[in-house]
């Protein structure tokens, strides 16, 4: 018996889909995929009520991508659509099939679980409105389980489609249009060496398809050629791991910048000359530094683990205003353009895992799109003798920073852990230095005077897990805040707060 409602994460459908990891039994199967491929097309037909439908797939580079995406066409073309494979492909370009390109489509999908390990496989499903929703997912998965969804006897072949030339072509002709380099308009970076790291996901294009036809030296970029194994490390830019080896390669290779991207390729982060990291809060700010050149004043939507230094930086140094919002890519999304509707102007909309969503751009999360506006104002800057990261020279970096995560054995709970968040607060109150930050979106974020420094502690979106972020601009300031906070969280015998020992 198939557990539908398991395979939603989110505003996507992800699952086990391989065995090799103890504990972890595979409910992603062809037969499931098949199904979904039905229960999507009878979505599509519900919601968007034409008579000829049409959806282009693409795959990460897992090694169970073929036959899902086999399985997954099958049931789409016996329900009566018209369906496209484009091959390995990116999350983004999915997306820019139903906006772009020379086929009319209906909709895309990509199959991927993002960053999960190699037995983790998924569907992200867009049409030219954006991603869908939970509510979406909820229904196809619905439709799924009731088999409410109809089929035909005349089906059509799959056709191919290598749409990520067409994307690729997109972002070199975005890029070589906004650089405008003169007499270099054909190859703005010549001169430059810009190395990829692709973690053997799908993002291996960029070093060709679009650094190398803009002139750039992308000798020694690294992982390039997809595998589902990821045998190097994982395709992840805030992955501790992936960012030394893209940092030691920028040293190793003398380039001026190194670029890396996670597995679908909607995150991306990079590392300058000096092989130092930019992302996180750095990342946000240097996207922050270019947005709000071009739309000064404008709000800038994050996540709800931002620092304080970043927050300075986009007021007071950028002029712009920073709207710390909550965690979830399609939070920040969907408040950002709640803001515009509204009539208050935001132009980025982006989260501390490299998730980034501009406004000129559909406020599609496109790790590509965003290296693409950074490459542009790299050549604009290497043109005058300066350098990308002279950009976010002022800006404040915490002098610790520690993420922990807490268990909840409880049962229920979402229950529990809102109960901890709410005597937390009750605790925090009658301490001195300690003071509530509000507005706040999500969980309790708190400021320690004493500590010069805070913490959020927050539900996990899916999981019975409460996150804690904590930072400090003190040497041992961090310790300070955990060691006061696990006596706070000592009565709490639901959670596990052994991680603070």
């Amino acid at each position: 018996m198939i557990n539908w409602k398991k395979l939603q994460n989110g505003s996507d459908i992800r699952g086990v889909a391989l065995d090799g990891v103890e504990g972890e039994t595979v409910n992603l199967t062809p037969e499931v995929a098949e199904i979904l491929g039905k229960a999507f097309v009878q979505w599509l037909k519900n919601t968007i009520r034409i008579n000829e439908l049409s959806v282009a797939v693409g795959t990460d580079s897992r090694i169970s991508g073929p036959v899902l995406k086999a399985a997954f066409l099958k049931g789409m073309t016996e329900a009566g659509a018209k369906v496209f494979d484009c091959g390995i492909a990116s999350t983004p370009a999915m997306f820019m099939t139903t906006v772009s390109g020379n086929q009319s489509i209906t909709a895309g999908v990509m199959i991927t679980a993002s960053h999960l390990p190699f037995n983790r496989n998924g569907f992200k499903f867009f049409t030219s409105r954006g991603g869908l929703d939970k509510n979406d997912i909820s229904k196809i998965l619905g439709i799924a389980e009731e088999a409410d969804y109809s089929t035909t006897n005349s089906v059509a072949p799959v056709s191919s489609w290598n749409f990520i030339d067409e994307y690729s072509s997109f972002l070199v002709n975005y890029i070589r249009k906004q650089a405008n380099i003169q007499p270099n308009y054909e190859r703005p970076l010549q001169g430059l060496k810009i190395i990829v790291d692709a973690g053997n996901g799908a993002g291996g294009f960029f070093a060709s398809k679009v650094l190398d036809q803009l002139g750039a030296d992308t000798r020694g970029s690294q992982f390039l050629d997809p595998d589902g194994n990821f045998p190097n490390h994982v395709p992840n830019p805030e992955d501790e791991e992936a960012m030394q080896s893209i940092c030691d390669a920028v040293i190793r290779e003398n380039a001026d910048l190194g670029v890396i991207f996670d597995t679908d390729v909607d995150r991306s982060a990079i590392v300058d000359a000096k092989g130092n990291p930019v992302n996180r809060n750095a990342l946000i700010a240097l996207i922050s530094a270019v947005i709000l050149k071009e739309h000064p004043g404008s709000t800038i939507v994050t996540d709800s683990i931002t620092s304080e230094g970043l927050t300075a930086f986009i007021e007071k140094e950028l002029k712009g205003i920073h709207l710390r919002f909550k965690r979830g890519y399609k939070n920040v999304i969907n408040e950002s353009i709640r803001l515009n509707e509204e009539g208050e102007e935001s132009w980025l909309a982006i989260e501390t895992s490299g998730h980034a969503a501009l406004k000129e751009n559909y406020f599609l999360d496109d790790g590509a799109y965003l290296v693409a506006k950074l490459l542009v104002e790299m050549a604009k800057l290497n043109a005058d003798g300066k350098n990308l990261t002279d950009l976010i020279e002022k800006l404040k970096q915490p002098n610790e920073s520690k993420e922990f995560r807490f268990s909840i054995s409880n049962d229920d709970f979402l229950s529990y852990g809102n109960r901890v968040l709410e005597e937390l607060k009750e605790k925090v109150a009658q301490l001195n230095g300690w003071t509530i930050v509000e507005p706040n979106f999500e969980g309790v974020r708190v400021s320690c005077a004493a500590e010069k420094g805070w913490f959020l502690l927050r539900m996990s979106l899916h999981d019975p897990v409460m996150p804690l972020n904590i930072e400090s601009d003190i040497q041992g300031g961090v310790e300070a805040i955990k060691n006061k906070l696990a006596e706070l969280l000592n009565d709490f015998t639901g959670l596990d707060n052994s991680v603070l020992r």
